[in-house]
């Protein structure tokens, strides 16, 4: 990929960086491991992002 990106793009881009992350210990404590994974995160190998 390009080192120089458009702006929008490189926004996405840490959008997705974001979301990415996983569920808080904290939360897999308060609802006893109910809520373990959070269903939209991906594998950057397995899935691809859609920009």
């Amino acid at each position: 990929m390009a080192s120089r990106k458009p702006a929008a793009k490189k926004r996405r881009l840490i959008r997705a960086g974001k979301s990415n992350s996983s569920v808080p210990v904290w939360v897999i404590a308060r609802t006893k491991g109910y809520f373990r994974r959070h269903p939209k995160q991906r594998h950057w190998r397995r899935k691809r992002l859609k920009l």
